[in-house]
């Protein structure tokens, strides 16, 4: 990294609101880097269904901002500063999509594509005041962690169902959240957050997986169980914080 890209990554970012566009990038940065990991150009224009020459420029102009420390051909990460941000983002979407499962009734294949909208326009005061009202989620509806108004987040790495060895139970602690036809699916699958579950058998060459869910024997394909991340069963997971 030259000096003077390494200068501009240190400096402060503005103290206003972000943009909706920089709060989509930050967020999706930290999403495909684990939180602190790098994220390279087409990752990040794949994941937000941008050209990679759209994403290189903006991912300048966050470098600059000190958002982003960018080096070329190596990726770019968050800077303390745009970590802060994105958390903050991943808050609102979160809280938002907890109190419209929990105080709204929505299903938990909607709420992801309405907090999608709402987490650019709602106050963090107002978020907070919506998590106090639900005596402070730990997870959305999915599963996933809900940082604190102090950007804390529990970025524990949990075993996929892909992953999970036969005859081992595991607890479904997170499912991914954008497909709504997936959520219908796993729903009805009873394949959710709380829910205990055991590999039976994993066929051969990508073959399905057969698992025991409760009483019933069901089977799904690698590609969907990849999205369903397991934790060990222990006392604390069979109590379920998640479920």
């Amino acid at each position: 990294m030259s000096a003077a890209r390494e200068e501009t990554a240190t400096k402060p970012a503005a103290t206003e609101r972000l943009t909706a566009p920089v709060e989509d990038y930050l967020k999706a940065i930290y999403t495909i880097g684990r939180g602190t990991g790098a994220a390279a150009t087409n990752e990040i224009a794949q994941r937000l269904a941008l050209a990679p020459a759209s994403v290189s420029g903006m991912v300048r102009r966050l470098a600059d901002q000190g958002l982003l420390a960018y080096e070329r051909y190596h990726g770019v990460k968050l800077t303390e500063t745009g970590r802060r941000a994105a958390l903050r983002t991943l808050r609102r979407h979160r809280v938002i999509e907890a109190y419209l499962a929990q105080a709204l009734d929505y299903p938990w294949d909607r709420v992801h594509a309405e907090a999608e909208r709402l987490e650019h326009a709602a106050s963090d005061e107002l978020v907070d005041r919506m998590a106090a009202t639900m005596g402070e989620p730990e997870v959305d509806p999915h599963g996933a962690p809900i940082p604190t108004r102090d950007g804390a987040v529990d970025e524990t790495e949990y075993t996929s169902l892909a992953e999970l060895a036969v005859g081992t139970p595991g607890v479904v602690v997170r499912v991914a959240d954008e497909d709504p036809a997936m959520l219908r699916y796993l729903a009805e699958l009873s394949v959710v957050p709380g829910k205990r579950v055991t590999v039976k058998s994993r066929a051969p060459y990508g073959g399905p997986i057969t698992l025991v869910v409760g009483r019933a024997e069901i089977s799904v394909g690698p590609a969907l169980a990849a999205h369903v991340l397991t934790a060990p069963v222990t006392a604390k997971a069979a109590a379920g914080r998640r479920g």
